[in-house]
């Protein structure tokens, strides 16, 4: 059985409808103010999918992962068609503790929306 801890990042894109997304790409801004990729759900229930799809919008032209590409899974070609989001809603999540330089190895498993939280109290991606 795996280790798992809780920690909090920011909604930075999704899978699927923005409005009902199937899966989270969380993200922290590193000391620089760029917006590091740390993990992704696992898909999300239907009722999580209503909950975090109406706290988010489209991210716009200047949002930094428009262009940006993401594999799949660990070691993977094959890349995760996404929808960026104003990156400026916190979740809380749970995720195993294998972590590479700040990133999540496995899915993780979205919690709750902490709308106390702004993404500039967050920490930077493994700290």
């Amino acid at each position: 059985m795996r280790a798992r801890a809780g920690a909090e990042a920011v909604v930075a894109s999704v899978t699927g409808r923005v409005a009902a997304p199937s899966t989270l790409l969380l993200g922290r801004y590193d000391e620089a103010g760029r917006l590091r990729f740390i993990a992704r759900t696992a898909p999300l229930s239907a009722t999580a999918r209503g909950e975090v799809g109406s706290f988010l919008s489209p991210g716009g032209a200047e949002h930094p992962w428009q262009h940006r590409r993401f594999a799949v899974g660990w070691g993977s070609r094959e890349m995760i068609d996404h929808r960026p989001v104003a990156p400026d809603v916190v979740v809380e999540f749970a995720g195993d503790t294998a972590v590479d330089e700040g990133r999540y190895r496995h899915p993780v498993r979205y919690l709750w929306v902490r709308d106390d939280l702004s993404p500039e109290q967050l920490p930077p991606p493994g700290a």
